[in-house]
């Protein structure tokens, strides 16, 4: 959208100042947008952070990407937590990571975050389940890998070793 707008800016100048030599073109013009990738269904969604910022989904677009399907009372995803940020950290830029909680308060998700020092991830806020429905989840802790095209690679539960092992087949 920025570029559209720098662009059509640029543009709105050229005219109203000329840009030199007034010859006729047949090129076709190429629209600003026209190299945009369209965005997949898989990332059609919205929702809040944890601290109550909008979030499109169509922002993981173009990379891999783990969806992280967590509750703030659950131990098992308390355990992968450390798993999930250190992942996060050797691999942004290369693989997008989000975390969606569900079943559980505001509060005791963003204390969750804290606790375990979760903030280079971002968090959904996802107490409606909306997400959770559009991915059909229906349990914690479960995972969701998206290839780079937003297609769904695997769904379900994963130990540290076999979600290592599949951040690291995305990243080739």
């Amino acid at each position: 959208m920025r570029r559209r707008a720098v662009l059509l800016a640029a543009a709105s100048a050229l005219l109203a100042t000329g840009c030199g030599a007034h010859e006729e073109t047949t090129a076709a013009w190429d629209p600003p947008d026209a190299d945009a990738k369209a965005i997949p269904a898989t990332l059609s969604f919205s929702g809040k952070t944890i601290e109550g910022k909008p979030y499109d989904g169509s922002l993981l677009a173009g990379l891999p990407t783990i969806l992280w399907f967590w509750a703030p009372w659950c131990a098992t995803c308390a355990s992968e937590a450390q798993s999930v940020r250190d992942l996060e950290e050797q691999y942004r830029g290369k693989i997008n990571f989000l975390g969606v909680a569900g079943m559980g308060d505001n509060k005791a998700m963003r204390e969750f975050v804290d606790d375990f020092e979760l903030h280079t991830v971002p968090h959904l806020d996802d107490q409606a389940g909306a997400i959770w429905k559009k991915f059909k989840i229906n349990q914690q802790s479960l995972y969701v890998v998206l290839d780079q095209n937003g297609k769904v690679r695997k769904t379900g539960y994963m130990d540290d070793l076999q979600l290592t092992a599949e951040v690291k087949s995305l990243a080739v």
